[in-house]
């Protein structure tokens, strides 16, 4: 299969190939690549596992490479340049799925990469979260071809608004409107204009300071700075030392201000508060983690999906078992939790904002540049637990049974954790809300019938004093 190719930056291109992260660097470009890789910060940020790592391909590797479908057609229009291979970030996310949290982290990592480099006389290009994927719940640089060389007078940080618009003025909007990034990214890649932010405020909100700085004034001045755009990005020199103060005096102002917009610890939602008012008993909650626990130290899986993840329990204990685990739930408070807890406790969770019954889509031109979540996610675990959540599948999104397990069967390459909740159960006829009649028909029995088609029951355990069981399946292996 060819590979897709980003197509943005003309100093080259990077795509996956073989389960390989290979960047394709144009002739002229490459000079300045390898100085930045091998330069102090560019070798101090990857030891510091804050950007990616990356190695240069030799020349057989490269070759191979080159007579394949996609590469060799580039190399036609491109020739004499360079391959990398990058590491492979287990599972690459988007900024439509991140909670707050995790936005302010990649700004704070775009800020002290860019501290760093400039010390070396190295520049962004840009300043976007589109530049940061997560390895578990830790941000890491990832576009090297967003680093140049920086003119040593030139006190201008050129990617200031794009910060600002994707950055900053997002995480405004989270802070005085819970406004959720899938709002924002889904429909806008380059973020947030100030005048929109303006149109949306309270004339006395648009006085605050930090409104005032990141929206108002530049709102109010945005007719003059259109008449003087063109001068607006004419290289400017100075005194190199007076140059750098410029631009370190900027970083700390947003730094200053990124401190600012950290999100809240204590917002609540519907369900934050979930584990704390579930519907289990002592003994109940006590069999359900056991269960879990024991499950997982039998598989020993490398990889774990935890959907409807709520704050993170069993995404803890999955990574706790030695699992690389990605945590989805559809509350972003939830899923900012579940970071939280997983930076503290150092735990590989990367924890997402998804929905699956309405999982993200595609998107970019032709809608290739992100993958939808159900393409990136399908086989990328070998365990998949379904906990407290097939009856909101079932109710809430009126998704039939059967399609339920096909869909986990094509996520996990072997087991499913899975919790039934009999029809009975209090948080079942909350759902359904008078309409149980709708539902009769459900039980053990049928569950089981329908698991039966593509897994096969290792074992299961009923919940004391409930209406709920739980299952560990594995997949039923095709015969020839």
């Amino acid at each position: 299969m060819a590979p897709v190719l980003s197509f943005r930056d003309p100093a080259g291109v990077c795509g996956v190939f073989d389960q390989r992260v290979l960047r394709y660097v144009t002739a002229g470009s490459v000079e300045d690549f390898e100085a930045f890789l091998h330069s102090s910060s560019g070798r101090e940020l990857q030891q510091r596992k804050q950007l990616v790592s990356t190695r240069a391909l030799t020349e057989s590797e490269s070759a191979e490479i080159a007579g394949r479908p996609g590469w060799s057609e580039l190399l036609s229009r491109q020739p004499a340049g360079r391959f990398y291979e990058h590491e492979r970030i287990l599972f690459p996310s988007y900024p439509h799925e991140w909670p707050a949290e995790m936005l302010w982290a990649a700004a704070r990592l775009t800020l002290d990469v860019t501290s760093r480099t400039l010390a070396d006389g190295w520049g962004l290009k840009d300043a976007t979260p589109q530049n940061v994927l997560f390895r578990g719940s830790a941000p890491v640089f990832v576009d090297l071809l967003s680093f140049e060389r920086r003119q040593p007078g030139d006190p201008v940080w050129r990617p200031y608004a794009q910060f600002v618009r994707t950055f900053l003025l997002p995480l405004l909007a989270h802070r005085l409107w819970g406004t959720r990034l899938a709002d924002i990214f889904l429909s806008r890649r380059d973020g947030l204009e100030p005048e929109e932010v303006y149109h949306w405020c309270h004339p006395l909100t648009r006085l605050r300071p930090a409104m005032l700085s990141l929206v108002s004034f530049p709102t109010w001045l945005s007719g003059s700075a259109r008449r003087e755009s063109t001068a607006l990005y004419q290289p400017r020199e100075t005194n190199p030392e007076k140059a750098r103060f410029i631009v370190e005096s900027l970083l700390a102002r947003l730094r200053r201000m990124l401190n600012r917009l950290e999100p809240r610890r204590a917002r609540e939602s519907v369900w934050s508060d979930y584990m704390q008012t579930h519907s289990y008993n002592g003994p109940a909650f006590a069999a359900k983690e056991r269960f879990v626990r024991e499950a997982l130290a039998e598989l020993k899986p490398p990889r774990v999906l935890d959907v409807g993840a709520n704050t993170g329990h069993f995404s803890a204990m999955a990574a706790e078992s030695g699992a690389r685990v990605v945590a989805v739930d559809i509350d972003p408070t939830c899923v900012g939790a579940i970071w939280q807890r997983a930076r503290a406790r150092s735990l590989d969770v990367l924890p997402l904002a998804v929905d699956l019954a309405r999982p993200s889509p595609a998107l970019g031109w032709q809608y290739r540049e992100s993958r939808s979540f159900l393409d990136r996610a399908r086989g990328a675990a070998d365990c998949v637990l379904m906990l407290a959540v097939l009856h909101h599948l079932l109710v809430t999104e009126r998704v039939p049974l059967e399609d339920v397990l096909a869909l986990a069967a094509e996520l996990t390459t072997d087991a499913l954790v899975i919790e039934f909740v009999a029809p009975a159960d209090d948080m079942f006829r909350q759902l359904t809300r008078g309409r149980e009649h709708l539902h009769a028909s459900l039980t053990t029995e049928v569950f089981e019938a329908a698991c039966a088609a593509r897994f096969e029951v290792v074992r299961s355990v009923a919940l004391p004093e409930t209406h709920r069981r739980l299952y560990l399946l594995r997949k039923r292996r095709a015969t020839v």
